[in-house]
């Protein structure tokens, strides 16, 4: 037969271990909701780049408008500039993608 004293002992660490879980699932279901991540393009570089892959290259729609174009521009190409460690490939891609969508060339005719 149990004593009284490891029988309450057994109790309360059973009452104070569902209510450290309790108040752990209040603090994970009250968590902000992160948004989904992007599926990632597994596809390579087309000969002439489409407002379909420069939007993709971007990280936004095609019917996006010219400031978050170049907002988008700007955000892409401080992570993936030359001067920084980026491939030089990388940077002509991205300035093509937004001279294209931008509407300052009709087609894609990267120079590398």
């Amino acid at each position: 037969m149990e004593s009284p004293l490891v029988i309450g002992a057994t109790v309360a660490a059973a009452a104070w271990g569902g209510r450290c879980f309790i108040s752990a699932w209040e603090a994970f279901v009250a968590r902000p909701r992160m948004p989904c991540v992007r599926k990632i393009y597994h596809g390579g570089f087309e000969k002439v780049m489409t407002r379909r892959e420069a939007a993709l290259v971007l990280g936004f729609r095609e019917s996006a408008v010219v400031e978050k174009i170049k907002e988008a521009h700007e955000r892409v190409m401080m992570a993936n500039h030359p001067d920084a460690g980026g491939s030089h490939y990388l940077a002509s891609k991205i300035n093509e993608a937004k001279d294209l969508l931008t509407g300052k060339t009709r087609g894609g005719h990267s120079a590398l």
